[in-house]
């Protein structure tokens, strides 16, 4: 039987100082249109995936949020076949807590950009047009741009000259980079979170150089009507022995001022065996291609520049216990610096990666018997065969982008949490196939399907990856929509149509964030003199 709260309640239980996962089941982009501002995503549609991850305590105080429809009661009875034991939906949805008076919020990543705003608001983060940078560079003057966005973002556009140094690397790698304290510094990412954060980030660490974020990024360079770098990769070289040191010394004002704690290994085994009690997320910090190469077993990777980015990625309860761990103290001590101030009772692992067991197999996604392999299952060359006699319909599950990049000819893409509602549109057929980049979320979607449909259901062994690998003919596009593309949150660079009116309301937008927060009063933002 699910269990219900009120919009008063579930303010009241913001409020309280316990834990509290909420969650908005819906898709990505549904979820983007309006949502309450601690509202962290996990779709119906990869609950079963994300669910361990996100919440890890069984016992955790959990609110489903949804717009109506039955997704959130569906998604409660999910949870609890997980072993969830404290699961409620909230009572109609967002439009009842609008109905309440209480605020709701567009855009994703809400909390953490806002955050960047209030930064910058009380901080007063020193800032420079599109206009005077140019100018810089056209005078030949002494300056070094970093790009705070991972290696992805950089490759897709990148002002000129730019150098790629991720959030949490800025005070790693910045002395080898600027070791003239005259040269100036300037942080950039896409608009203007990173910038500001990043930017801060090397005042905080007390480097000696000018610093200052470029105002509204990548963005607002392009609506200045400069042209932007595609297709680069120029990245800050790991520190040099002196560089290092330095980073150590920066990293420790910033420990300092923004009193990030520091833990023992005993602490942290303690945490642990608390760990059913009290939530406890533990996170590496590092560059990806560092955790790749070996980190702690069963310990995620985060980043540190999207973890202060986008935290309800990776931390989905309010009120938890976070421990970063990077190998150098100066990644974790900076990213903890951030989390202290945005209200997160997080610490800093003394030793770093000291008496971890490593490895270089990533975490598995969901319990191990999730999506595994099942008697209905047919191979790329099967599938092929029956395409050529017209009998067979395919269900693609991918997220749309993969779709979109290459699918099994013929195939619909649907999203696995509205079939119910797309099924029906399609035409019979004496077989359904569905798939998925892996065939994981089409093995997790069959017997559900199967409650749906008359016609017998199959999953394409391996999913489309498999399917490619095989030599079998793919189709680009989004040529056959059997749901409406909400899966996704569309950046406004990635929109079809007038994509400089869509950059100018979404810094608009960012900027707006921080009267909106004031409104709403939930947040936990701590300033530090």
């Amino acid at each position: 039987m699910t269990n219900y709260v009120t919009p008063d309640q579930l303010k009241a239980m913001l409020g309280d100082g316990g834990e509290l996962a909420l969650l908005d089941v819906r898709e990505e982009g549904a979820h983007s249109q309006s949502h309450l501002f601690y509202a962290a995503p996990m779709p119906l549609s990869v609950l079963e995936l994300l669910a361990e991850s996100l919440v890890p305590r069984l016992g955790t105080r959990t609110v489903l949020v949804d717009a109506g429809g039955g997704l959130a009661d569906r998604a409660a009875a999910k949870l609890a076949d997980l072993g969830y034991t404290d699961v409620a939906c909230l009572q109609g949805g967002v439009a009842a807590w609008e109905a309440a008076g209480f605020v709701l919020f567009s855009g994703v990543h809400v909390p953490c950009k806002a955050f960047g705003e209030y930064i910058e608001h009380h901080y007063g983060t020193p800032h420079i047009d599109a206009e005077e940078l140019q100018a810089m560079r056209d005078a030949g003057d002494d300056l070094v741009i970093l790009d705070s966005r991972p290696m992805d973002e950089f490759q897709l556009m990148n002002i000129p000259d730019g150098i790629d140094c991720p959030g949490a690397e800025l005070a790693y790698r910045v002395h080898d980079l600027a070791p003239d304290p005259k040269t100036t510094v300037v942080v950039n990412c896409a608009g203007r979170t990173r910038s500001i954060i990043g930017a801060q980030s090397l005042i905080n660490a007390a480097i000696p150089n000018p610093v200052m974020a470029l105002k509204n990024g990548t963005m607002g360079w392009h609506l200045a009507g400069y042209e932007l770098e595609r297709g680069q990769s120029r990245r800050a070289p790991s520190p040099s022995i002196e560089g290092l040191a330095k980073a150590r010394i920066s990293a420790g004002a910033a420990a300092k001022r923004f009193q990030v704690p520091i833990i023992d290994r005993a602490t942290l085994a303690q945490w642990q065996a608390e760990a059913t009690r009290r939530t406890l997320y533990i996170l590496d910090v590092r560059d990806p291609s560092e955790y790749a190469a070996g980190h702690p077993m069963g310990v995620a990777n985060a980043p540190g520049g999207q973890l202060v980015q986008g935290i309800e990625a990776w931390c989905a309860t309010l009120g938890a216990r976070v421990v970063l761990v990077d190998d150098t103290g100066v990644r974790a001590t900076m990213t903890a610096s951030w989390l202290v101030q945005m209200g997160w009772d997080v610490a800093v692992l003394d030793g770093g990666l000291d008496g971890f067991e490593m490895t270089t197999e990533n975490p598995r996604r969901g319990p191990a018997e999730i999506g595994q392999a099942g008697k209905n299952e047919i191979s790329p060359a099967e599938l092929a065969a029956r395409i050529t006699t017209d009998d067979v319909l395919v269900v693609d599950l991918a997220p749309s982008p993969d779709y979109a990049k290459g699918h099994v000819p013929g195939a619909w893409w649907a999203v696995r949490a509205r079939l119910a509602d797309s099924l029906p549109k399609l035409a019979k057929k004496s077989l359904l196939v569905l798939t998925s980049p892996d065939a994981i979320v089409a093995r997790l979607a069959a017997p559900e399907a199967s409650e749906l449909t008359a016609m017998p259901v199959a999953v394409l062994t391996g999913g489309t990856a498999a399917w490619t690998q095989a030599g079998q003919k793919v189709v680009q596009g989004l040529e056959n929509l059997a749901d409406e593309r909400d899966d996704i949150w569309l950046k406004p660079y990635d929109s079809d149509g007038d994509v400089e009116s869509r950059m100018r309301a979404y810094l608009t937008w960012e900027v707006n964030l921080l009267q909106d927060i004031e409104r709403d009063g939930d947040h936990r933002f701590r300033l530090f003199t």
